[in-house]
């Protein structure tokens, strides 16, 4: 992308006049989109019938980013750059639709909406508006990566799309609302994680207006001194441009976004020729203009313009009242229409000359659909990395172990494809083995011996204690084209799951889009849960990520509870091959029993489900109960229940399934994967007892049994009891242990006649907690337990 016409002079007077009309044609468009349905050039007198019934949307914003956008077309021109788009300034989505409509990719997308006057009154119809198009930088709108709902990841999703992407910059606004959320505060500290030699450049614009909603921001307030130091503490140098007159600003803005330019194609051209990765102090552009710009000055004898009555709809016109159009239509008229579009309503050539074409616009720029250069993942042989569990439960592994030399072996198939990103867990989760193909991406001074694991290329990004900062770098990166995953303690997923909820948001638009390419899944690595933060206590025990996301639409979610390392394995290997997906997967990290075999691992991630005939005493014949699991303790103390039952009863007939891939249990009423009424019958039958034993909270289960044949189920789960205490115990306070499980399945199958056989499970019980509270530790009862053949 680095076609240059030579024989411009992009600095001149007549080139930035130009600029100037172009900013006005995208300043003109993005006020027609809020208030008008009709009659878009006003080459009639307006009616209250060409005037939407309830305008909505947001202004405040607008004219700062227009003008941004136009300089950065004159940028990718000036220098052939390969550059997109990022909005962080939330609802203000006029932006991206309009420039997007003036440069002819919109039409290239959405052939209804054509370059003329019909075409533009089509456009500025549907903005907000029932059955057309969001508010905010929407997957609707052609060169969006980023969903404008949730504030505070632009440089994190910018910086994430570059990584792996060393010719690409992402020019990334960022609103001044915006950078006082953590995440985007956070964010800053990115430079720290950019390699100069094999990533490409984010260039930070920061877009101080002044105003939030109804309060000043913050970083506005700041002295441009207070502010260098600030960001020169951060890493970068930031260069200012400030004002409201556009005679002025735009070659102050030519001359800043030359500055920005040059010195990043410096940054790289040295860091690269002379293998040089030492970390670089990059630019930023802050830039100071009026909120409301260019609009109304002000409004029954207050500001409109530079405060923080612009934020919205700043003139009160619509289809009920008229009373003020005289107003809207004079705004309309400043930008000058007629010396910006022809009668027909096309953009003026000359002006469109200031675009880049094909895919140097930013809009269509392939990075923003899919990526540059999509690959699916070279996976190894998932089977190759299995355990022998012949025996079953006899031996002993830590799961995360097990897949992290699967995952070592994926980096190494795929050496630019590939991250792996996390909170600083990355050794706590037990990962270790991943670094043994690659050290963690570090630019900032490494300090020996003291230092592991660093280097200033990596494949692994686990070095800033930010769960927002590591989600964000994920979304971006799976967004532009690429594979990865994110490692996460348990409960503090919770911390990203609005940002989950977010990319699911992109993932189910995008999907109705057909032009929109698909991206790779989104792969959480859910350890360190909550019955293994024994030491952690009761902060660290929450899983309530799985209820959060089942609640969303399932065909684009995804929970997998492997019990064992080779479900956990055969998991991965479908997981990290899917599209278009949240693929949660909740894996143990401690030393575990060990109890599936590959071929039954396969069938149980293929199925989702397993009834375990060798836990099983059913004998294919109709259970007295079925006990199931989903989790690694539940299906670990599952089966010493069984144990116990067994022995105590020897004639029951029990039926024991394992879970993994839990909404495939959903009634196809509402998830077109489930299993449907005849086939969950036949697992679970129509009327017999079901103890489900469940490692997050129990509503869950009980709404999976709600739109079955048979509610007769007794659901184990997290009760949201915990403490600072042993492994066992955590189970105990949750009554998710082996005594608990076996004295309820005992009294559902024989009633009161269970009755001293409950009394010895309430005994050990009060044994255990006094024996831990003597001891400190688990009693041998449990901790030596062994699974033995049933008889």
């Amino acid at each position: 992308m680095d076609s240059v016409k030579t024989n411009v002079d992009y600095s001149s007077p007549a080139y930035l006049k130009l600029v100037d009309e172009y900013w006005r044609a995208a300043n003109y468009i993005s006020v027609g989109q809020l208030y008008l349905k009709a009659n878009p050039l006003l080459q009639r007198p307006l009616e209250a019938s060409d005037v939407k019934v309830h305008p909505i949307g947001h202004w405040g914003t607008i004219a700062g980013q227009n003008f941004i956008y136009a300089h950065l077309n004159r940028a990718i021109l000036k220098y052939g750059l390969n550059m997109f788009y990022i909005e962080g300034p939330g609802h203000g989505g006029q932006v991206m639709v309009s420039n997007s409509y003036l440069d002819g990719s919109y039409t290239e997308i959405y052939p209804n909406i054509t370059e003329d006057t019909e075409g533009m009154g089509k456009l500025f119809k549907q903005f907000s508006f029932p059955g057309g198009v969001a508010s905010h930088a929407a997957p609707e709108t052609p060169g969006s990566i980023h969903e404008g709902g949730e504030l505070g990841y632009s440089i994190s999703h910018g910086v994430g799309a570059i990584f792996d992407n060393p010719e690409v910059i992402a020019a990334t606004v960022v609103g001044d609302g915006e950078a006082e959320t953590g995440p985007l505060a956070t964010s800053w500290q990115s430079t720290s994680f950019i390699n100069p030699i094999k990533d490409g450049a984010i260039l930070p614009i920061l877009n101080l207006n002044g105003f939030k909603i109804s309060n000043p921001t913050i970083l506005s307030r700041k002295t441009d001194e207070e502010l260098t130091k600030y960001f020169e503490g951060m890493g970068w140098e930031p260069v200012f441009v400030e004002g409201n007159d556009p005679e002025k600003m735009h070659p102050e803005m030519a001359k800043a976004m030359d500055t920005v330019i040059e010195k990043i194609k410096a940054i790289q051209k040295h860091a690269r020729e002379n293998n040089d990765s030492t970390r670089p102090v990059w630019p930023m552009i802050v830039f100071r203009a009026p909120k409301g710009w260019t609009g109304p000055k002000e409004w029954d004898g207050k500001p409109i313009e530079n405060s923080f009555r612009a934020h919205q709809i700043p003139i009160p016109v619509d289809q009920g009242d008229m009373q003020h159009a005289d107003k809207l239509v004079a705004w309309l008229k400043s930008y000058g229409p007629e010396e910006l579009f022809d009668q027909n309503g096309t953009l003026k050539p000359e002006i469109k000359a200031t675009v880049p074409e094909g895919i140097q616009r930013m809009a269509a720029n392939p990075i923003t659909n899919g990526g540059l250069d999509p690959r699916p993942l070279k996976l190894p042989d998932w089977r190759e990395y299995t355990l022998d569990n012949s025996q079953h439960g006899e031996i002993e592994a830590q799961d995360m172990t097990v897949f992290g030399k699967w995952a070592r072996d994926v980096i190494v198939k795929n050496p630019d494809n590939f991250r792996i990103f996390g909170p600083d867990e990355t050794m706590s989760n037990r990962l270790a083995p991943i670094f043994e193909a690659s050290k963690r991406q570090w630019e900032e001074g490494i300090k020996e011996p003291n230092d592991e694991f660093l280097a200033p290329e990596g494949r692994i990004i686990d070095s800033q204690l930010s769960e927002h900062q590591a989600e964000g770098w994920l979304e971006g990166y799976v967004l532009t084209g690429r594979h990865g995953f994110f490692s996460s303690y348990e409960a503090f997923l919770r911390v990203v799951d609005s940002m989950l909820t977010q990319h699911f948001k992109w993932l189910r638009k995008a999907s109705e889009l057909p032009w929109r390419k698909h991206y790779p899944s989104l792969n959480i690595v859910d350890t360190s849960t909550s019955f293994q933060q024994d030491h952690n206590g009761y902060t660290h025990q929450d899983p309530g990520i799985l209820g959060h996301l089942a609640d969303k639409k399932p065909e684009f979610i995804r929970e997998y509870l492997p019990a064992d390392a080779n479900s956990l394995l055969a998991v991965a290997n479908k997981a990290f091959a899917s599209e278009e997906k949240i693929n949660l997967i909740v894996a143990s990290k401690h030393p575990r029993p060990q109890w599936y075999s590959a071929d039954e691992a396969a069938v149980l991630v293929e199925k989702g489900l397993k009834i375990i005939d060798w836990a099983s005493t059913d004998h294919d014949s109709e259970p007295d109960i079925v006990i199931a699991a989903a989790g690694t303790e539940p299906n670990w103390e599952s089966l010493a229940a069984i144990s116990i039952l067994h022995k105590q009863y020897p004639d029951l007939k029990i039926r024991f399934i394992n879970v993994v891939d839990l909404l495939k249990l959903q009634s196809p009423r509402v998830n077109p994967r489930g299993l449907t009424d005849e086939e969950f019958d036949m697992y679970f039958t129509k009327d017999k007892p079901v103890l489900f034993a469940f490692h997050g909270f129990e509503g869950l289960i009980r709404d999976i049994f709600f739109d079955r044949h048979n509610r007769n189920v007794l659901i184990h789960g997290y009760r949201e009891n915990g403490d600072i205490t042993t492994p066992f115990d955590m189970r105990v306070v949750n009554e998710l242990d082996r005594y608990h499980l076996s004295k309820d399945a005992a009294v559902a199958v024989y009633g009161t006649k269970a009755a001293q056989f409950a009394q010895k499970m309430d005994d050990k019980i009060s044994y255990h907690n006094s024996y831990i509270r003597q001891t400190g530790t688990d009693m041998p009862e449990v901790t030596n337990w062994k699974w033995e053949d049933l008889k």
